[in-house]
């Protein structure tokens, strides 16, 4: 199951454990349990401080499929349900690195945050193999459960426990349970999830006031390939720079298919995030992950509130948020997320498998999404609010030589259907016709591109209509000394691309604004 080359890797990481770990495995049968059992010894081969034991828990864990780590004789709580390969195959490594003592990359203040939790907090992660967002919920959860010992998380492979997923009724992935309750269902942030977390057990005495920062040259505020464009140029001119994420990555971590990125003919979006981070580790930039700006204060020094409470002053701000998907806004779409309407197709096309979906939206994203799930849904519908399709013609063409994708076009999504709480059918409009016509369907996923991440932004600089930052050619906002980058900008052409050489360009620009300040507020080159 696991390559020489991927133990290899395993052990490069493993050697520098300063713990032991032990893989604790329920004893029992199961159809899975050799091949699980197998999967464990291999990892456990690579390392001395890795062994393995199979044991009674006696209830502790879910299933014969199901293993704990313990460190030392003690338990972590930390579980996995299932066999965490593909893309959660990081999350098991992580979690044994993390137990054997290496860091916990996450912000000083959210660790408090986490470590000061009273309350017993026992989560389940439900996850697909195929989903790559998944990984970011299971080990932010990991980590907590690592932090505080009232806190315990279980990854559990939908796959292998049918019983479980229909008896919930989950139909997307990751699904979050906190004590038996479903808690977030979608992609989420680390971010998002400690913010649910404070709402629900506010702290009792204000948290530790973090260590302030001296005033950066520049703060560049967004994670994904511009913001991290614009930090390493920014670093490489020797200039102090922040850089404030709720995830590395961004939007470009659900691009699982990369073909434009010149001199990369093929790619993902996370092995493209990864090597980021990594050329990203490179430099000597204070990284800030997991959290968002809140406010901003203009001023020749400016002043960044964020989502933590810490406070950040700096002399140029990069805004590089990028965009998220863009909602239908029609009803039946909010009430029924995770229920039958989705936007990510390689997290949640699994659970369509032999079904009739519908996809929304005919440019590349929604294409791209149809040829995904063609190959997993029994029948997929596009509908396309023009005359004509927007996607490229090399995509188009695929398209109609599917012979279970249909395509509608010129046509309005007036409503989606739930019945006992699931999606049912779509309710359209014809527009040459005015006609309405309710389609049967399992499942709808929403790809009618992107909204900027821009709404902390209202009355610091000009915003288009629809929420775009008006830059000029060298990326300056309306407002002196904030730059700004990528999806969230006028700049045509939401390309990776694009935005890279936008992050770059704004970085530059801000470095020029800064050799022409007044010695008083002028640059400060980092040590």
């Amino acid at each position: 199951m696991l390559s020489n080359e991927m133990l290899a890797a395993v052990k490069g990481y493993t050697d520098t454990m300063q713990k032991s770990v032990t893989l604790v495995i329920q004893t029992g049968d199961h159809p899975k349990r050799a091949e699980l059992v197998a999967f464990l010894r291999s990892v456990a081969s690579v390392a001395e401080k890795i062994t393995l034991e199979e044991r009674d828990t006696h209830g502790q864990l879910r299933s014969p499929i199901s293993f704990l780590l313990e460190v030392e004789g003690s338990a972590t709580g930390i579980q996995f349900s299932g066999i965490p390969s593909g893309h959660e195959f990081n999350s098991l490594i992580l979690a044994l690195l993390q137990s054997a003592g290496s860091a916990i990359k996450l912000d000083k203040r959210l660790t408090t945050v986490v470590s000061e939790l009273t309350e017993k907090l026992t989560f389940e992660v439900f996850v697909s193999l195929s989903c790559h967002n998944c990984p970011d919920v299971v080990q932010a959860l990991n980590q907590f459960a690592l932090l505080n010992p009232n806190i315990s998380s279980e990854m559990i492979d939908g796959g292998l426990f049918p019983d479980i997923i229909a008896a919930r009724d989950i139909q997307g992935v990751p699904s979050v349970y906190l004590n038996g309750e479903l808690f977030a269902n979608g992609k989420i942030t680390t971010a998002k999830l400690i913010d649910k977390l404070i709402e629900l057990y506010p702290p009792s005495s204000p948290t530790e006031p973090a260590e302030t920062l001296p005033v950066q040259d520049v703060t560049v505020i967004g994670g994904g390939p511009s913001g991290i464009s614009a930090a390493i140029y920014a670093a490489r001119k020797g200039l102090k720079v922040v850089l404030i994420a709720d995830i590395i990555g961004g939007q470009v971590k659900d691009t699982m298919g990369i073909e434009n990125l010149i001199s990369v003919p093929k790619t993902t979006g996370p092995d493209l995030t990864a090597a980021m981070q990594m050329h990203l580790g490179e430099y000597d930039i204070t990284l800030k992950e997991h959290l968002r700006v809140t406010a901003i204060e203009k001023g020749d020094i400016k002043t960044l509130t964020l989502s933590s409470g810490e406070i950040i002053q700096t002399r140029t701000i990069v805004v590089a948020t990028g965009a998220r998907w863009r909602e239908l806004g029609v009803p039946g779409e909010k009430e029924n997320i995770g229920n039958g309407v989705a936007y990510c197709p390689h997290c949640d096309g699994p659970f369509f498998k032999g079904k009739d979906v519908a996809v929304i939206g005919g440019g590349n994203s929604g294409i791209e999404a149809a040829l995904d799930l063609s190959g997993i849904a029994k029948s997929v519908t596009v509908f396309e609010f023009a005359p004509e399709l927007k996607a490229d013609k090399i995509l188009v063409d695929q398209a109609h030589a599917r012979s279970n994708i249909s395509i509608l076009k010129n046509v309005m999504t007036q409503k989606i259907v739930a019945t006992h709480g699931k999606v049912s059918s779509l309710v359209y409009q014809d527009r040459e016709t005015k006609a309405e016509i309710n389609k049967a369907l399992d499942g709808v996923f929403v790809q009618i591109g992107l909204v900027p991440n821009s709404a902390f932004l209202k009355d610091v600089v000009d915003l288009t209509p629809s929420g775009e930052v008006i830059i000029d050619t060298r990326c300056q906002t309306s407002e002196t000394g904030i730059f700004a980058c990528g999806d969230v900008t006028t700049v045509p052409y939401k390309q990776i691309i694009v935005s890279m050489g936008e992050g770059a360009k704004a970085a530059l620009a801000a470095f020029e604004f800064l050799l022409k300040l007044p010695a008083e507020v002028s640059v400060s080159r980092a040590a």
